[in-house]
């Protein structure tokens, strides 16, 4: 598996699926390693995946300064495997917290992106949040699911301040177009592939600077995607549609169905979706 050096000196780690034009891939958690993401539901067919293991997970070695898990500093990594790819200007796939690191490099280095496809992202990085009823009308159009009684009275529990371990776990149904023995596993497998210490520190203050990310945006003109769930709890629609105002050329895409992990609900469709713009 290959490695390269942060400027820090903390070996990183990377793997490479498929061949063909790179596409660097940060996983969300956040702090979670890419494992997760798979092969992307096949994108890897259209083009060579790039999915790098953020400092202290998966095969990433630990950081002496902890502090450097912090979404701003982590920009330096992106930047080291560029450089270490020997890339002038790379394309981007982040998946949900990673969107807010792939915001700040396009931010801090506009100029080395050529393309930026945001999959149900995050929205941290520049200061749009969910509201509680927007997430609960989401909720809401799972009403006919078996699950669904459970799930959501786990939802208003977590709403109110009155979350259980057993609550947390209650909900994971909402983050699937389809709560079937695919999306349990793909949910049991992401036990132990996510470095909470580091989570903790991701978001910590002075992490954003929300303004100034959103100005640095209105003046990126490189091509964006913005891919959002319909049914994506997480994520909701209306969330990315408000990011996807702020880039100059952005294309906003709901994919039908769809959770937190579209390439699970239909891989087809969010390959046919990704690829193209790609390119």
């Amino acid at each position: 598996m290959p490695t390269f050096s942060a400027h820090d000196g903390t070996t990183l780690a990377y793997h490479v699926f498929g061949a063909g034009s790179p596409v660097i891939c940060l996983p969300g958690g956040p702090m979670q390693d890419s494992v997760y993401l798979g092969e992307l539901g096949g994108l890897s067919a259209r083009r060579q995946l790039i999915m790098m293991d953020p400092r202290g997970t998966g095969r990433s070695a630990m950081p002496q300064d902890t502090a450097s898990y912090r979404c701003d500093r982590l920009v330096d990594d992106v930047e080291a495997l560029r450089e270490h790819l020997g890339l002038d200007r790379l394309d981007l796939l982040a998946h949900s917290a990673g969107a807010n690191l792939a915001a700040l490099y396009a931010a801090r280095h506009p100029e080395r992106v050529g393309r930026l496809a945001l999959i149900t992202p995050s929205t941290f990085a520049v200061g749009i949040a969910a509201t509680g009823e927007s997430r609960l009308d989401i909720a809401r159009l799972r009403k006919d699911e078996p699950w669904f009684t459970a799930a959501f009275t786990a939802l208003e529990a977590l709403m109110t301040g009155n979350a259980t371990d057993d609550s947390r776990t209650a909900i994971d149904p909402f983050f699937y177009g389809r709560w079937d023995a695919a999306a349990q596993a793909h949910q049991a497998d992401q036990d132990g592939h996510r470095n909470n210490e580091a989570a903790a520190v991701f978001g910590a203050e002075g992490a954003y600077d929300p303004d100034a990310t959103r100005a640095a945006l209105a003046a990126f003109n490189a091509p964006v995607l913005l891919l959002a769930g319909e049914v994506d709890l997480n994520t909701p629609p209306s969330v990315a549609a408000e990011f996807a105002e702020l880039f100059p050329k952005a294309e906003f895409v709901v994919q039908p169905e769809a959770g937190h992990y579209p390439w699970l609900d239909d891989a087809r469709r969010f390959v046919a979706t990704t690829a193209t713009f790609l390119g």
